[in-house]
């Protein structure tokens, strides 16, 4: 990010190396989704813990739910509280060491330890989660208002350079001790202590350089009452709760592409578990171009036309996998997956930065995680229970999900994003 960027994408007062922490703990965090729920250990927990079982598939969908269940009910009262008490960074460092333990602690997973397995994902995802809420409500500090886009895109670019990162290094260690005579079973533990690590060593800026601008607020009000008392004031924002539930459907259908990716190539396309990790390499490339690009892309044509844009880029993305019965057709469509994904988070957390009153920033993010984690919850349920109802026919699972790409088109009409800004800043 050049001076000249700075200017025109940065807070005033934001300098680039504050810039530059706020976007490592993306870098850092994304480890953790990309190696642990993406592309390794949730095929291994599949294929090993479970021991490919016909209801292994839901086994660990309904894990990443109960998970995020937790985080929905508790993400809107964290928030609140860390806007009350300006700590968002506190709490932050709370949920980094938390995920970072039990990441670790998935060392000791293996055959037979599915309760000890399905307990470590909970917990580790669960601070993954909250972190991800924390560290996205200072998005509206860092960035200038008319530049969320290009700096939240700045931002989840980063993080896929981030899980490449992390998956290269997984990947350089698997290859080497395969050639040693070593299995899943030896070498995916030793995955989750690299994963653990690098994401402790890679967060680490964050914390040193990245400021808590928020000054604690004077109120009486618990957070359950802060919280209450959004609910209660939602007509105030009805574009913001609008895109919501927008979130609510088109994230069910990105969260059940980001748990089930690998599996689905292993189990659906036959990969080897190099292939597999190959294939996710590549993927977070894209997604980051996608991220990075598409932040400019969503500056310059509007927050409501580059949304539509990537929604319909999902639904093409769903129809070729669906489709794909050969290596390449699917190659094709895993990357538009990384492409759409980059574009869609970056621009989601944009939207609500853009709509969110800002005082209240950690807030609204916690009611931005609340919409995400439960769509979570019911977008890889929903490939895991259709896996199961028609015997392991993953295929008809992801094209189960797409349909909530489709609900989630239908719902951006109307929305009108300039409209939520100026309830925002009246709000303020």
């Amino acid at each position: 990010m050049t001076d000249a960027v700075k200017r025109r994408s940065l807070a005033q007062d934001v300098g680039l190396k504050e810039a530059w922490a706020w976007s490592m703990y993306d870098f850092a965090n994304s480890g953790y989704t990309t190696v642990v729920i993406t592309a390794v250990f949730n095929a291994f927990f599949v294929s090993a813990i479970a021991g490919k079982a016909p209801w292994a598939t839901f086994a660990w969908t309904a894990t990443l739910s109960v998970s995020y269940l937790l985080v929905l009910l508790s993400a809107p009262v964290v928030g609140a509280w860390a806007d009350a008490h300006a700590a968002k960074k506190k709490l932050l460092l709370i949920a980094t060491a938390g995920c970072v333990l039990f990441t670790s602690a998935l060392y000791f997973t293996g055959p037979g330890t599915l309760a000890l397995a399905i307990v470590l994902i909970i917990l580790s995802n669960f601070f993954f989660a909250t972190g991800e809420n924390l560290i996205a409500a200072f998005l509206t500090e860092i960035a200038d208002s008319k530049a969320m886009g290009r700096v939240s895109g700045f931002g989840w670019a980063f993080g896929y350079i981030g899980g490449l990162v992390s998956l290269g290094i997984s990947l350089a260690y698997i290859l080497t001790v395969e050639k040693q005579g070593q299995t899943g079973v030896q070498f995916v533990p030793v995955v989750m202590l690299i994963t653990a690590g690098l994401f402790a060593v890679c967060a680490t800026p964050t914390f040193l350089f990245l400021k808590e601008r928020a000054l604690p607020q004077k109120q009486s009000r618990s957070a359950w009452s802060q919280v209450l008392q959004t609910l209660s004031r939602a007509r105030e924002f009805r574009d913001l709760w609008r895109f919501l539930l927008c979130i609510l459907f088109y994230q069910a259908g990105i969260q059940a592409v980001i748990a089930l990716a690998a599996i689905y190539a292993t189990e659906a396309m036959k990969f080897t578990f190099v292939d597999t990790i190959i294939l996710i390499l590549v993927v977070n490339l894209t997604a980051a171009i996608g991220a990075f690009g598409f932040g400019y892309f969503q500056d310059r044509i509007g927050h409501v036309r580059a949304m539509y844009c990537v929604l319909v880029g999902w639904i093409i993305m769903i129809g070729l996998a669906y489709l794909a019965q050969g290596v390449a057709l699917f190659w094709v469509a895993a990357n538009l997956a990384g492409l759409c994904m980059g574009s869609s988070q970056a621009a989601g957390r944009a939207i609500v930065g853009y709509l969110s009153p800002p005082a209240r920033t950690a807030e609204f993010f916690g009611l931005w995680g609340l919409a995400v984690k439960s769509a979570s919850i019911f977008g890889p349920l929903t490939y895991g229970a259709v896996t199961w109802i028609f015997a392991g026919d993953h295929r008809l699972g992801i094209l189960s999900v797409g349909v909530y790409f489709v609900i989630g088109l239908v719902l951006m009409a109307g929305l009108d994003t300039e409209r939520g800004r100026r309830a925002a800043l009246a709000s303020a």
